[in-house]
C-alpha cells in the first residue's frame, strides 16, 4: 500500500477510509492528490485485507472540485501536451476507482463540486448528509461536462434527460433530489459512521463475489443481452466453486447465518 501524503488513510478492520483533508477550502484535489487517489485505487487490487473502501471528506464537506489556484491556474498556462496528460491523469482515478475489486461507498456532506461530484459519481454506493449538494460544474469555467467519464455513468445512474440538464447547466442537485433520482442510496444525518456500517456489512460479506459484482456491472455496459447472459454463467458457475457457496448451504441446512471468508 501506498502512504498517501495529500488525504488521510486509515483501516478499521477491513474497511478502508479516505478522507478527505483540505477543511478550510472544503478539499479540493490537487494535482498530486489526485494521483495519489489514482495509485492508491490500484494498489487495492493486491490489498486482500481490505474488502470496502469509504470515501468522504473533513470538516462537513466532501470536496469542492480541482483547486482553483493549484490546478486551474495553473492548467491555464499550460499547452496540449501537458493539458491531455492532466485530463488523462484525472480519468485514471475513475478507472482505478472501477477497477479494484472492492466495492466504494461514497459518504457526500455538503459540497460534492465538480471532480468530487465525479467521485461520488464513480463510487459504487452513494450516501448522503441532508445538506449534500451535488454539482458537476464544468460548464461554470467554460468546459464541457464530458469529464472523467460523467457524460457515460452520469446518465445510467439518474437518465438521460437529468443528465443532460445537470450537465449543461452546472447547477446543485440536493440530496433530496439525488435520492429520487437514484444518485444517492440513502439519506442518513450520521452519512460517514452510516456508510462505514455498510461498508462493514459488505466486508463481512462474499467478498470475492462482490468483486464480481462490481467487474460485470462495469463489463456488461457495452455488450448485448444475450452476451450478458453468458458472461453471468461462466461467472457464476467459477463463483459456485468457492467455499464460501458451500459455507451458505452448510449454514442454511443447520439454520445458522452463514460466515463468509472470501474464497
Amino acid at each position: 500500500m501506498i502512504e498517501p501524503k495529500h488525504f488521510l488513510w486509515r483501516v478499521e478492520g477491513k474497511v478502508g477510509v479516505i478522507t478527505l483533508n483540505r477543511p478550510e477550502r472544503k478539499n479540493p484535489l490537487t494535482f498530486e492528490s489526485y494521483a495519489e487517489l489514482r495509485d492508491l485505487f490500484l494498489s487495492l487490487k493486491k490489498e486482500s485485507a481490505v474488502k470496502a473502501v469509504v470515501l468522504t471528506g473533513a470538516g462537513g464537506n466532501f470536496c469542492s472540485g480541482g483547486d482553483v489556484h493549484e490546478i486551474i491556474g495553473p492548467l491555464t498556462r499550460m499547452k496540449m501536451p501537458e493539458l491531455l496528460d492532466f485530463t488523462r491523469m484525472t480519468g485514471d482515478v475513475v478507472r482505478a476507482m472501477r477497477q479494484c475489486p472492492q466495492p466504494v461507498l461514497a459518504a457526500v456532506e455538503g459540497v460534492c463540486a465538480g471532480a468530487g461530484a465525479i467521485l461520488a459519481m464513480a463510487s459504487d454506493l452513494r450516501y448522503a448528509a441532508p445538506s449534500a449538494r451535488v454539482a458537476f460544474l464544468f460548464v461554470r469555467v467554460g468546459l464541457a461536462g464530458c469529464d472523467m467519464g460523467a457524460c457515460a455513468m452520469l446518465p445510467r445512474i439518474i437518465g438521460q434527460g437529468r443528465a443532460a440538464e445537470l450537465l449543461y447547466t452546472g447547477r446543485s442537485m440536493s440530496a433530496d433530489e439525488g435520492f429520487a433520482w437514484g444518485f444517492f442510496n440513502g439519506i442518513t444525518d450520521e452519512v460517514r459512521n452510516f456508510s462505514i456500517e455498510k461498508a462493514r456489512e459488505l466486508a463481512d460479506g462474499p467478498t470475492a463475489a462482490h468483486a464480481v459484482t462490481k467487474r460485470m456491472l462495469h463489463e456488461e455496459w457495452n455488450v448485448t443481452i444475450d452476451e450478458a447472459i453468458d458472461m453471468e454463467a461462466a461467472a457464476q458457475a467459477k463463483l459456485m466453486e468457492n467455499q464460501d457457496f458451500r459455507r451458505a448451504y452448510e449454514a442454511f441446512a443447520a439454520k445458522k447465518k452463514p460466515v463468509f471468508q472470501g474464497d
